[in-house]
């Protein structure tokens, strides 16, 4: 009896203590062993957090994670392929089916608070079970390539950027909160590109931001991939 006491008395000093149950050490102690214990049983489970696969947005956990892996042949046969500085391959625009590097993120985090749920396009960030926003570099993925993600149903458009994915084959995935984005992580998947995006729209919106350096690295990269676009981006 002197245990269970005990245990109250913490449960009372703890954050619990707002919860309405019996809250007098006098009435408590009157209780019997088993009354105390099904106080005890209450409180836990009053307060045991839902099931982490039963949130929204968390429906990729029902998948085999293992179904995101990209298969190791891909893996060898982009062995002799240029590298970026994650040694992760470098495709040509002929190859669709390719193995990427991924990292996440969310409109809540310091870097992104200034543009809110807006993408670098304009437009809201997309996160569905139907589309969902990535951020790339548009040089290696020009704004509205969609692809598909092996192991998971929804089709991916690029309508972001990010200063630290310059250079780089890395997509970014909209995330819609830490917690999704931290589940997340950083992992390569294997992914298949359905259609390409339109580079003269990127050099549009890139041409007008040139006072940051990561847009002016893209819009370069974009000029030397095709040369045609030079005057797209001086008449903006």
């Amino acid at each position: 009896m002197t245990l269970w006491i005990g245990l109250i008395d913490s449960i009372l000093s703890s954050p619990l203590a707002y919860l309405k149950i019996p809250t007098t050490m006098k009435y408590l102690r009157s209780l019997s062993t088993c009354s105390l214990l099904v106080c005890f049983v209450i409180v836990v489970g009053c307060t045991s957090p839902p099931p982490l696969a039963s949130a929204k947005g968390f429906s990729f956990l029902k998948n085999d994670l293992k179904s995101l892996e990209p298969s190791p042949d891909l893996y060898a046969k982009a062995k002799r392929n240029p590298k970026d500085k994650h040694s992760m391959p470098i495709y040509s625009f002929s190859e669709r089916h390719r193995v990427v590097r991924t990292t996440a993120y969310t409109c809540s985090e310091d870097d992104h608070l200034a543009y809110g749920s807006k993408n670098a396009a304009g437009t809201n960030l997309l996160y569905s079970d139907r589309v969902r926003s990535v951020a790339a570099d548009w040089s290696f993925y020009p704004l509205g390539t969609l692809f598909r993600v092996k192991g998971m149903s929804q089709l991916f458009v690029v309508d972001d950027y990010g200063s630290a994915l310059t250079g780089t084959g890395t997509l970014d995935f909209y995330k819609p909160s830490k917690t999704h984005m931290n589940l997340w992580g950083r992992r390569n998947v294997e992914i298949q590109i359905v259609r390409w995006g339109s580079f003269e729209k990127s050099a549009k919106i890139l041409s007008s931001r040139t006072s940051y350096d990561h847009c002016r690295k893209m819009l370069a990269n974009i000029k030397r991939l095709r040369p045609d676009l030079s005057s797209v981006a001086k008449n903006q």
